[in-house]
């Protein structure tokens, strides 16, 4: 096996664009799903939101169990995407919406074995420089989770369950290739500790609490954006007698085209600028738009896309920083704790925006709904912000050669 590094990062990454299909499989045809299950805008949000339930669930158990320290990464990788792919298909099968959330949940729970592992493969393979390795990781999990709406665009007439069957297909792919084609990284892995005692520890320490505030302002907004806006475009271009197909491709080049550039753009600036001041930029862009997208449902369409692609960018341009930002300000004997119980309770804040979107767009409508989510980033702010004032002092106690 290639013991090249760039060789190595572009399997991994490449099997993550395909794993993460999977997470907006069956968002994507939910027109289909709502007829055949009887869905409500609420149980629809939910349809979404059980994905996220399970990552958090499988990525705290598979923490709790050590599965990353105790079995080979590469082939963990392997196996939880092949058992999410499963998992995608029996949607087919399943007739009720109880079956179809209990699928999603484990579909879900199936991922913390693709993308936390992945960053871990990542780590071994660039254990120096790995900014741009990362940059380019968090890329193909934005192209991936959009990937849905693109197999949607191009499967246009066909049933709707060919997209399911698709994104399982390459989610086997994937499986594949992390586990024929990724030789063994030239590093051997350390322990990643977790512990509920180490927790205590994780609280106490201010800067890094305070970047977890950042990131959990940040979550509020990313998924809660990423399950919506597709659908507020297709709304805001019915209103002016727009194909469906319109609205569907720009979701995939908001989500997924702007959204990889502006995590390798990201990456790059924070290395120049700082992480703190990034994700400050980011998240009042990102915030800006979230308040500003509303006013052009229905008009102006180029202004609705232009709008909806600098949200794209901004509102994932940030994530990579905030775990960085934890690792910087932890203690090694704590610092998988902090970034696992960073993630988890990440993840868990996007179930509340992603279902209170639905319900709140029934009382303001499309025009006031996403100013909602823009609350996640503005709080945000403020926290890296202070984040800023321990970068600097961290920075002039560092001895200079």
């Amino acid at each position: 096996m290639k013991k090249n590094r760039w060789y190595a990062l572009s399997i991994i990454s490449l099997s993550v664009f395909f794993s993460l299909s999977l997470w907006f499989s069956a968002s994507v045809i939910a027109d289909d799903l709502r007829e055949r299950w009887a869905l409500t805008p609420l149980m629809e949000g939910w349809l979404s939101a059980a994905v996220p339930v399970g990552f958090v669930a499988g990525a705290f158990l598979s923490a709790v169990l050590g599965l990353a320290d105790r079995f080979n990464t590469r082939k963990l990788f392997a196996l939880a995407a092949l058992a999410g792919g499963i998992l995608n298909m029996l949607i087919l099968f399943a007739d009720t919406i109880a079956i179809g959330l209990l699928l999603r949940i484990l579909t879900g729970a199936a991922l913390a074995g693709v993308y936390p592992p992945a960053v871990k493969l990542i780590s071994l393979w660039f254990p120096k420089q790995r900014g741009a390795a990362i940059g380019i990781l968090i890329a193909a999990l934005t192209l991936g989770t959009s990937l849905p709406h693109a197999l949607f665009l191009f499967t246009s007439g066909a049933e709707a369950g060919i997209v399911l069957i698709l994104s399982s297909l390459l989610a086997f792919t994937a499986a594949v290739l992390m586990y024929g084609a990724l030789g063994e990284a030239p590093v051997k892995p350390n322990p990643s500790i977790f512990s509920i005692g180490l927790l205590s520890k994780v609280i106490k320490n201010r800067p890094v609490m305070l970047a977890n505030y950042g990131y959990f302002g940040h979550m509020w907004e990313l998924y809660g954006m990423w399950t919506w806006l597709p659908a507020f475009l297709a709304a805001s271009f019915a209103q002016s007698a727009v194909p469906e197909e319109w609205s569907t491709a720009a979701a995939f080049t908001a989500i997924g085209a702007a959204g990889a550039i502006g995590c390798i753009a990201g990456g790059l600036l924070a290395d120049r600028i700082g992480r703190s001041l990034l994700t400050i930029a980011a998240m009042g862009i990102s915030a800006a738009c979230a308040l500003s997208i509303g006013w052009t449902f229905g008009s102006a369409l180029w202004l609705t896309i232009l709008l909806a692609v600098i949200w794209g960018a901004s509102v994932i341009a940030d994530s990579a920083q905030f775990s960085a930002a934890v690792s910087d300000f932890a203690e090694p004997e704590y610092t998988g704790t902090a970034l696992t119980f960073q993630m988890c309770i990440g993840f868990l804040i996007s179930v509340i925006s992603i279902n209170l979107i639905p319900v709140f767009q029934m009382w303001m409508g499309w025009e006031w709904v996403f100013a909602i989510l823009s609350i996640g980033p503005v709080l945000g702010m403020a926290a890296m912000w202070k984040v800023r004032a321990y970068e600097k002092k961290s920075a002039s106690s560092t001895p200079v050669n």
